[in-house]
């Protein structure tokens, strides 16, 4: 069982090993990764067209402000002569010309004078959502940065893992041919030296998990960052020192207030429900037009009209909004009720999530120090059951637990380390200030 145990380990580590040549290897830092993650993000693409449709709306806006010009022109073919009678005095329609044929065209133009502020408030509040939609963007932006570092991080701890775990796991092999000797020599027992095998093979079983651990969050990084999936990225191991002193949670409260995107997108947003209002409520005015016009018309042999030119002004105003209720505009205020009430969820939020991170920021600074303590304790905690084994004073049990306790130990202290970094951006996210440095 050993010995097939042994074949798939070897196995899996040789396909990992022709895996790893096959890739293609990248070295990144974390905001060379953070910039490739927001170039070929597809959620920011589908926030590119959102741009354009409320950059597309806005030019509609502005267009209802611009002169109609309507341009049309006909042409009748008549098969068969019409009766016409022409009742005019001292015209007599007997005997009237036959007609087959009539042609007429028209221009009219219409140019808006007045429209109760509809346009205006049209155009503004096109404006602010063109605003809230890029602003929205930029919220997007800090998010994706994160997920970055996230996943980043990730591969950061399982590539620290997989060397720690190489270390260990070469020194359990060279003890495991130090006991096989003393069991040979009977200096040992075989119950002994077994029991040291079976700490080797979990070492072995940790790094293979390490590895798989790695090669998933190395396609996930790949993914992000709109890399070939073959990809090898190599991260900076100095990273984790990136974090600044923290300062006080206020501080970070008022770097929200002002930075958030989200929240300035909200902004605007209630700005342009405040004019869709105004907009509502110009429904019940009239509408006033300049207007003119251009007739021709031919008619052979019967009627020939041109240089018919009409210039006036027109008032337009539906009557039915007398007894009508005025839905749209209890619709905008409804509106202006909802963002006002996310408004103030969305303040509640902030407050919330920015004390969270900060807690969660100096809880994970503090984990550093107790692993590294606890590291120490680890690694002299072996030494001396190591010395102890060696001179009789300790059992293999209590060699192999010591051991165990020091692999631990020393990963914990890469984990806290990265979790603490990660922690600190997560918490600059909260106050819209994650950005590439």
């Amino acid at each position: 069982m050993k010995r097939i145990n042994n074949s798939v380990i070897v196995l899996s580590l040789f396909a990992g090993i022709t895996y790893t040549q096959a890739q293609e290897k990248k070295q990144l830092s974390l905001d060379e990764a953070v910039q490739l993650g927001i170039q070929n993000s597809k959620s920011l693409k589908i926030d590119a067209a959102k741009i354009e449709e409320a950059t597309a709306d806005l030019l509609e806006a502005k267009n209802r402000q611009l002169p109609e010009l309507k341009v049309s022109a006909s042409y009748l073919y008549l098969p068969m002569k019409p009766n016409v009678d022409i009742r005019l005095p001292g015209v007599s329609g007997a005997g009237g010309p036959e007609v087959h044929q009539v042609a007429f065209g028209s221009a009219n133009l219409s140019v808006p004078i007045y429209s109760g502020g509809r346009i205006k408030y049209g155009i503004e509040s096109a404006k602010y959502l063109v605003e809230a939609s890029k602003l929205s963007t930029e919220s997007d932006k800090v998010a994706i940065a994160y997920n970055v570092a996230q996943a980043y991080n990730n591969l950061f701890k399982a590539n620290q893992s997989i060397k720690v775990l190489e270390e260990n796991l070469t020194a359990s092999q060279k003890r495991d041919e130090t006991f096989l000797k003393l069991e040979n020599n009977g200096v040992i027992a075989r119950n002994d030296r077994l029991k040291a095998n079976l700490q080797t093979s979990n070492i072995e079983l940790q790094l293979l998990e390490a590895k798989n651990n790695y090669n998933i969050a190395n396609i996930n990084m790949d993914l992000l960052l709109g890399l070939p999936e073959t990809t090898e990225i190599e991260v900076d191991q100095n990273y984790v020192d990136e974090s600044d002193d923290v300062k006080p949670v206020s501080f970070y409260l008022n770097e929200a207030r002002e930075n958030r995107k989200d929240l300035q997108a909200l902004d605007q947003q209630r700005k342009a429900a405040e004019l869709g209002t105004k907009s509502a409520k110009a429904e019940n005015l009239p509408s006033i037009a300049f207007t003119g016009g251009y007739v021709a018309a031919d008619i052979p042999k019967f009627l020939t009209i041109y240089n018919a030119v009409n210039v006036g002004v027109g008032v337009s105003y539906n009557l039915s909004n007398i007894w009508k209720e005025n839905s749209a505009l209890k619709q905008s205020k409804a509106r202006e009720m909802q963002l006002s009430a996310t408004n103030e969820l969305l303040n509640d939020n902030i407050k919330l999530d920015v004390n969270r991170e900060y807690q969660n920021s100096d809880y994970s600074k503090k984990r550093i120090t107790v692993f590294e303590k606890a590291a120490v304790q680890a690694n002299e905690n072996y030494r001396i059951t190591k010395n102890k084994y060696d001179n009789g004073l300790a059992t293999m049990t209590e060699l192999l637990d010591a051991d165990a306790a020091q692999i631990a130990a020393n990963v914990g202290v890469i984990n806290a380390k990265a979790d603490a970094a990660l922690a600190y951006r997560k918490l600059l996210q909260t106050t819209g200030t994650l950005t590439i440095k």
